[in-house]
This record gives C-alpha cells, sequence and structure tokens, in this order.
C-alpha cells in the first residue's frame, strides 16, 4: 500500500472513530477493523494498567488505543502498551512500535482472530519482548515471550484465578488474575 493510500485509511479511520463510538478502530491487513468494546474491556484494561503502573519504574509509561503503524498495511492501537516515559510526554498520535517494551489486548468477540494469530507475527516480528493476551470470553489470559521473526517462540495459556509472574525487560511483573472481569457467557459455558 503506498503512502497515500495508508493515509487515506488513516483519514477514513478519524472518521469512522467519530461516527461510531464505542467502536475500537484499527487498520489491519489493509483494511479498517471495527470492534464493539464492552464494560469487561475496560475494566480488564483499567485493572492491568493499575497493576501494572505500580510495578515499572517512573522512566516507563502507558499508551492505551494509540496508533502503531507497523507498515503500509497494519496500524494497530494496542489496548495497553509500556514504551518510554519520554514519548507518552510528547503527547502523539502515533508511535513507532520499535518503542514497545509490553504490549497488551484485551480479546472482544470481533478481535480473536486479529489478538490471537495476526498481531502476535507483527509484534514478535519488532522484536516486543513480551505480548499478552487477557481473554474475558474465555477467562485466561495467553503470555507470549521470545519473539522471532515468525512469532513468539515461547506462549502458555493460564486460566484467571493465580497471579501471573512476566518475566520481562522491565522486570519481573505480577498480574493478579483471580479479579479480571469474565464475560457471563463463559461462565455459563463452562
Amino acid at each position: 500500500m503506498t503512502v497515500s493510500g495508508i493515509d487515506r485509511l488513516h483519514s477514513q479511520l478519524s472518521r469512522f472513530e467519530d461516527m461510531f463510538p464505542g467502536y475500537r478502530m484499527e487498520i489491519v491487513e489493509g483494511n479498517i477493523m471495527m470492534s464493539p468494546v464492552k464494560p469487561h474491556h475496560a475494566e480488564t484494561i483499567r485493572q492491568v494498567w493499575n497493576m501494572l503502573a505500580a510495578q515499572v519504574g517512573a522512566d516507563w509509561g502507558f499508551t492505551s488505543d494509540v496508533a502503531f503503524p507497523f507498515d503500509g498495511d497494519n496500524e494497530f492501537c494496542p489496548d495497553l502498551a509500556v514504551i518510554p516515559a519520554p514519548e507518552v510526554e510528547k503527547n502523539e498520535g502515533a508511535y513507532s512500535p520499535d518503542l514497545i517494551e509490553l504490549v497488551v489486548e484485551v480479546v472482544s468477540q470481533g478481535s480473536i482472530r486479529r489478538d490471537y494469530e495476526v498481531k502476535p507475527r507483527w509484534y514478535a516480528s519488532r522484536g516486543i519482548a513480551n505480548y499478552l493476551v487477557l481473554d474475558p470470553l474465555k477467562g485466561h489470559v495467553v503470555t507470549m515471550w521470545n519473539p522471532g521473526s515468525d512469532g513468539y517462540r515461547g506462549r502458555d495459556t493460564i486460566p484467571y484465578g493465580p497471579d501471573l509472574t512476566v518475566d520481562s525487560p522491565l522486570g519481573k511483573l505480577t498480574l493478579a488474575t483471580g479479579r479480571l472481569p469474565v464475560d457471563p457467557k463463559a461462565r455459563a459455558g463452562s
């Protein structure tokens, strides 16, 4: 896709975001993707942000739903990305994915394939050390590490409940998963 093509998509994305409040928009594989956001989605982000903020130093900051252009066909807006604090302070609308030390996505019904299949390849290809997929639909977290050019070589799926410790370049980070929200439909199906 050409630069003018990505600019056109980005312009359309901005328009759609205004037209469809309550939806999260990204450019994935050259297409504008919309996912409805539910309260469990936002609550998961809030809890994880608070837990991580209490553990990382002042040198690190957080972004949520801010664009990270990977190439002409992929501009992801991670639910949560940890990047250097001076970069966050610039208050930009887009940042280089090379700044991300840890990335978190929260699964919604419309993002399953993107969060589990598409994004791991892209995040790993840029050397992002840790990728966490929190899934309120299934009540588990998938932690990925050891990035390579074709994806993450390490991957564990842990049901919500016990604390999760992530060995990251930011240090050992602990997430209390026992109180993370789970979709009531997921509980009924288990």
